[in-house]
């Protein structure tokens, strides 16, 4: 997927907000797992749910690069991998800001930088229930913690690899740089990429039907009290009746 031409200004910019959008989101879901700790503060659960909420947004937008790349594939099955004219800006910009001469390396960090964003939404979760582990909502997010974390590595390697001088990036969803360079290795790689995303998405809004259902039992827990239960039933001593003649 080679980039071509080079960088504007807001393809800068762009790529630097990015770059700031992911460190504030781990700074953040750092920053509430330490404030977490101890008494429970109110605070600790509107901020952790606002986090939340940008790792949708940003997820929702990494999806849509993949599913544009698989629709472009659809109909150019042999062509050379392509990306969205915003995707390939913020590739472009993260080329610049890497002051590198390689042409796939700006595109690596793109989609590394959009796992991060993703798998921070996905940690937030985990915080927002570590109060209450027996939830299915954190169930399915340590699910989600453990499969986007993998995904996420593979993006590093693929980056690494690149920056540290392979011919080719090194990963999963390259055979290891195995699969020379061509349609087969484009099908593969778009395909490879699209599957893990979109099975990823899967999780987290699954995560997320279960964090809407268990909301008020886990929001019980920042507030100090206890989850409503339907009390015991005390049976009453029945009082005995005697009659005299």
């Amino acid at each position: 997927m080679p980039m071509v031409g080079h960088a504007s200004g807001l393809d800068i910019a762009g790529a630097v907000l990015l770059l700031l959008w992911a460190a504030a989101m781990w700074l953040a879901v750092g920053g509430l797992k330490v404030a977490n700790r101890g008494h429970a503060r109110r605070w600790v659960y509107g901020a952790t749910v606002v986090v939340i909420v940008v790792g949708v947004v940003g997820q929702i937008g990494h999806l849509t690069e993949h599913v544009a790349q698989v629709g472009y594939w659809l109909g150019h099955p042999n062509a050379p991998a392509w990306m969205t004219p915003w995707g390939t800006g913020l590739a472009l910009g993260f080329g610049h800001l890497a002051a590198t001469t390689k042409p796939t390396l700006g595109m690596e960090i793109l989609h590394f930088i959009g796992n991060l964003i993703f798998l921070a939404g996905m940690a937030a979760v985990m915080v927002i229930t570590s109060r209450n582990r027996r939830t299915r909502t954190r169930k399915w997010a340590k699910m989600g913690v453990w499969m986007q974390g993998i995904h996420g590595l593979e993006h590093l390697s693929l980056m690494l690899s690149v920056w540290l001088g392979a011919k080719q990036a090194i990963g999963l969803s390259t055979w290891f740089g195995l699969l020379a360079p061509g349609p087969g290795l484009t099908t593969y790689r778009v395909w490879w990429h699209f599957i893990a995303n979109v099975i990823g998405s899967i999780i987290f809004a699954i995560t997320l039907y279960h964090l809407w259902r268990e909301r008020r039992e886990i929001r019980a827990t920042y507030q100090g009290v206890a989850v409503a239960s339907v009390p015991e039933q005390r049976a009453e001593p029945t009082a005995s009746v005697t009659t005299s003649r």
